[in-house]
């Protein structure tokens, strides 16, 4: 037996049961190969579907899955202008179902996120029927404070070299604690239990996926 996979599952399952006692939505799944038929099994064919920006996603081919399925999508990413875009964005939070990952899942089930332009956290807090999280073992942290040291100090510096932003941990790699307008860690929300009861659906994956 790999013992990678036995720690993760024993893990996963844990804060699976964690995020449940917070009206959380949770299913654990051992490895991505499993995940598109859970997402199938828990988006209706009726919602319309969006998402926010999330590598995890780009990963296991989720849009494309949900694409050739027949959904209706509302994809930011096929506007022609920026006021398009930002028309697409917020029709977003309409939605039926919102995908997204999270930056950091604490093993007493809270949420944390940090985002720029704030459509992926406010659909998270607000608007769309469902959320449905898809996240890798590996964004699992002790409590809190580890998730803002990692997001900080790990994710947000990855993600602005993927931006190619002009701010301190773009420049440098690590966090200068900036009040910048390029800064994509202007809002930082920490998701204490799901309101509505299963309004947010998790999948937790024992493989390691996105930063």
């Amino acid at each position: 037996m790999d013992p990678f996979k036995v720690r993760n599952e024993k893990l996963g399952k844990r804060v699976v049961e964690a995020l449940k006692k917070r009206f959380f939505d949770a299913y654990y799944v051992s490895s991505k190969e499993e995940v598109s038929e859970k997402v199938l099994e828990l988006i209706s064919k009726e919602d319309s579907v969006s998402w926010g920006g999330s590598m995890t996603l780009d990963s296991l081919g989720i849009k494309e899955i949900l694409k050739q399925k027949g959904y209706t999508i509302i994809d930011r990413d096929t506007a022609n202008t920026p006021e398009e875009r930002q028309q697409l964005m917020k029709s977003a939070l309409n939605c039926g179902t919102f995908l997204m990952s999270s930056n950091a899942i604490t093993e007493s089930g809270e949420l944390f996120n940090i985002d720029g332009a704030a459509n992926r956290v406010a659909a998270l807090c607000y608007g769309p029927k469902n959320v449905l999280i898809i996240a890798g073992i590996n964004k699992v942290v002790k409590d809190l404070g580890e998730a803002y040291n990692r997001v900080r100090n790990y994710t947000a510096p990855i993600n602005a070299q993927r931006f190619c932003q002009n701010t301190p941990c773009g420049i440098t790699g690590e966090c200068g604690d900036c009040i910048n307008q390029e800064s994509i860690c202007a809002q930082m929300v920490a998701t204490r239990f799901s309101k509505p009861a299963g309004r947010i659906k998790i999948i937790l994956i024992g493989e390691n996926l996105g930063i």
